[in-house]
């Protein structure tokens, strides 16, 4: 081999400078937050239950403050053992392993290789080298060409289109890293509101219960009396119609209860028939007391699928680098050494020694218009990154919006609830005082003790959803991902969440 081709110095060192400087497309900066005051409309304030607690920092379990050993427990086997969360986790490996390897391509490739090659040259091409004619010509015997030779490609990265595509592959790892944040958010979310849920439908059903006991009771009161000919057939019918009603409203309570069971036992990793947890109460879920209200700007960092937004904007951003990099020339370097010899003992001989060295420079001169309609797709696919990054802005400060004002009328409801509980038990108390007295007859202490179960029931479901709506609030604000342990420095730092 001989070289084909070299470069001078002074357009290396130019290279070289190039290669430091200079990135097309346009540079990546972190959307600002928005320019407002609150996250809510107006100032939110609770009932005596709960209190909001302005710039209050959450904590990276916040679901152990609902003070349940049983749900800590349920969280972390889901933790452990949720094949969704394992695949996020995976996905963020692939995505990690793919900027490794865009980043070994900045690096120059270095190869070796060695080979033996058994020729035999015909007499014409023997006569036709040296000079003479066929027939005069010696047969040259079989031989053996020995080649052992290292080879080393360099593309000068002049308009850093490979950097670019390096920061893309970042960007979309940052993406997956959020990605796998927002699942196990929505994991621990989605347990904490299900067990509130198996809570309030089993303190439903010991409710309804009762009631249908209630009504069977009264039921049967009345056929005795209509038995004596003291009521009319009527009465009867309008009771059994009555308990009728109750006893339908308890097998859709049940089927909920069971899809409950069977959908925590999905988000710990179990078949339905491998599930054999107690259910949840609503005693054993205690409220907390103290609730975060987060600034705007602490907002935008600490949700995952802001930040996962950002991240698709970032990628979008350096692909266009990437696309417009393609347009221009590309220059590559390449060189290569080895020996050339009919025996492995002349080998590595100062003879045998060949080598090369080649530049190459590539201009894309006609493609059909495919380089400029894939920048212009690039720096389309950016505006819709953009767009995309504001309308889950808008979504995040909506969620949060209705989950600080869930809760404060939550605390209504429930205050509301409980009085009208309290009215009921007390009319109950009156009227089986006044059964005692004979003042009453019994169907109406059966009456009461009905709207008082009712009373009950209005209650409960006011109690949980207060309970889940302090828990979808938690989920709005980012679920305090930042203080796992986990959770790696880079991701905190690139939200500027640690100090």
């Amino acid at each position: 081999m001989k070289p084909t081709g070299f470069l001078p110095r002074t357009v290396l060192a130019g290279l070289a400078l190039a290669l430091a400087s200079c990135e097309v497309g346009p540079d990546y900066h972190q959307p600002a937050a928005p320019d407002v005051a609150t996250v809510a409309p107006a100032a939110t304030q609770t009932g005596s239950d709960q209190a909001f607690v302005s710039g209050a920092d959450i904590s990276g379990e916040w679901w152990t403050l609902f003070k349940s050993p049983e749900l800590n427990s349920l969280i972390d086997a889901a933790l452990a053992n949720n094949p969704n969360l394992t695949a996020a986790q995976q996905t963020l490996v692939e995505a990690e392993e793919n900027v490794r390897a865009a980043e070994g391509a900045l690096l120059p490739a270095l190869s070796g290789s060695f080979q033996d090659e058994r020729q035999r040259v015909s007499s014409a091409s023997s006569a036709s080298f040296g000079g003479g004619s066929a027939a005069s010509s010696k047969v040259i015997a079989p031989f053996t060409l020995y080649n052992a030779s290292l080879s080393v490609t360099y593309g000068l990265d002049i308009w850093g289109g490979a950097r670019r595509d390096v920061e893309s592959l970042q960007a979309q790892a940052e993406y997956q890293r959020y990605q796998l944040e927002a699942a196990y958010l929505a994991l621990t979310a989605n347990i904490v509101t299900a067990a509130v849920s198996q809570a309030s439908v089993q303190a439903q059903i010991a409710a309804t219960s009762q009631i249908i006991a209630a009504d069977q009771q009264q039921l049967d009161i009345l056929n005795r009396q209509y038995a004596l000919g003291g009521i009319a057939k009527a009465n009867i019918l309008s009771e059994e119609a009555i308990l009728a009603s109750a006893k339908a409203q308890l097998p859709p309570l049940q089927a909920q209860l069971a899809q409950l069971r069977n959908q925590l036992a999905d988000y710990v990793g179990k078949f339905p028939a491998q599930y054999h947890e107690a259910d949840f109460t609503l005693a054993s879920l205690h409220l907390p007391q103290n609730l975060p209200r987060s600034l705007p700007s602490d907002l935008v960092n600490q949700r995952p699928d802001i930040q996962a937004a950002a991240s698709q904007l970032h990628a979008a951003s350096a692909n266009v680098g990437v696309a417009t990099a393609q347009m221009l020339p590309q220059i590559t370097l390449s060189a290569s050494v080895g020996h050339d010899a009919l025996s492995t003992a002349s080998l590595f001989t100062p003879q045998t020694l060949l080598w090369s060295l080649v530049a190459g420079l590539t201009q894309p001169l006609f493609e059909g218009g495919q380089l400029t309609a894939k920048r212009q797709a690039s720096v389309a696919a950016l505006r819709v990154a953009g767009a995309q990054y504001q309308a889950t802005v808008l979504t995040a400060f909506q969620n949060v919006a209705d989950a600080l004002q869930a809760v404060q009328y939550d605390s209504d409801a429930l205050q509301a609830a409980r009085l009208a509980a309290d009215a009921s038990a007390k009319s109950l108390a009156v009227t089986q005082d006044q059964f005692k007295l004979g003042s009453q007859p019994f169907t109406a202490v059966l009456a009461a003790q009905t709207s008082y179960q009712n009373a009950v029931i209005a209650q409960v479901k006011a109690q949980a959803a207060q309970l889940a709506d302090t828990a979808a609030l938690f989920q709005a604000l980012g679920g305090g991902w930042w203080h796992r342990d986990d959770v790696s420095a880079t991701a905190k730092n690139c939200c500027g969440l640690i100090p």
